[in-house]
């Protein structure tokens, strides 16, 4: 059972009891923040915060200011919540270094899944992935080389990279990363995933035959060669 301490900032109560409710049944221990001054205060007194999940509208400070205030000083997952779906919300949340974005309304589920994905990324971050196959990304800084040559990647080919190097020799399925590297909400066609590992595959140049296709399913990342 897991002991990780995760902030919730978040003005509404009831999402912070919501969230806070899904989180303890999964074994995280919680601190609530109702505004962004007090979140930052929770953040630099408590020992051991190794999530936190911001909300953008909130008194005080709003999310967009504490996420930058935290990236000044610490590299913790951040995962920002927000009612709205504005695309250019999105790049401007993770300029400032935000891991992951939700709308509200959202899924519990889906987000305790994320927190947990993220806390797994987060355990590997102090070191590299995938060096001995010539990919290596580091998760702390966002970013990716090959062949010791950096990549530039686009920020949602950049989790979908990470995503699939997560779950290495893994069929997922084109609706499972849609799930997990979009919002769950989005509701575009599942091209959009083939599109992604095309360009993807693409700068990754020969490592790229490390994305698998999975005939009629989805995708796998792994080091030996698909056959088909």
């Amino acid at each position: 059972m897991s002991t990780k301490l995760i902030l919730v900032a978040d003005d509404e109560p009831r999402i912070r009891r919501l969230l806070a409710d899904f989180l303890k049944k999964e074994g995280f221990s919680i601190k609530e923040a109702a505004n962004g001054r007090e979140a930052l205060a929770l953040f630099d007194r408590e020992e051991g915060i190794e999530l936190i999940i911001l909300d953008v509208m909130m008194p005080e400070y709003d999310g967009w200011a504490v996420c930058r205030e935290i990236r000044k000083r610490s590299s913790v997952p951040i995962i920002m919540l927000t009612a709205r779906g504005d695309e250019s919300d999105e790049l401007f949340g993770f300029e400032l270094g935000a891991d992951e974005y939700i709308s509200k309304p959202f899924s519990p589920q889906i987000l305790v899944a994320r927190v947990q994905a993220l806390l797994r990324r987060s355990e590997t971050s102090k070191s590299t992935l995938g060096a001995n196959i010539g990919i290596s990304i580091d998760f702390e800084g966002r970013s990716v080389s090959v062949d010791r040559e950096p990549v530039e990647l686009s920020p949602k080919e950049y989790d979908l990279l990470t995503y699939l190097v997560a779950n290495e020799g893994i069929a997922l399925s084109r609706e499972k990363i849609l799930t997990a590297v979009w919002d769950y909400d989005y509701y575009g066609d599942t091209r959009t995933v083939d599109t992604h590992v095309k360009r993807l595959r693409a700068k990754l140049g020969a490592r790229g035959e490390h994305i698998h296709t999975v005939r009629g399913f989805g995708y796998k990342y792994g080091v030996h060669k698909n056959e088909g």
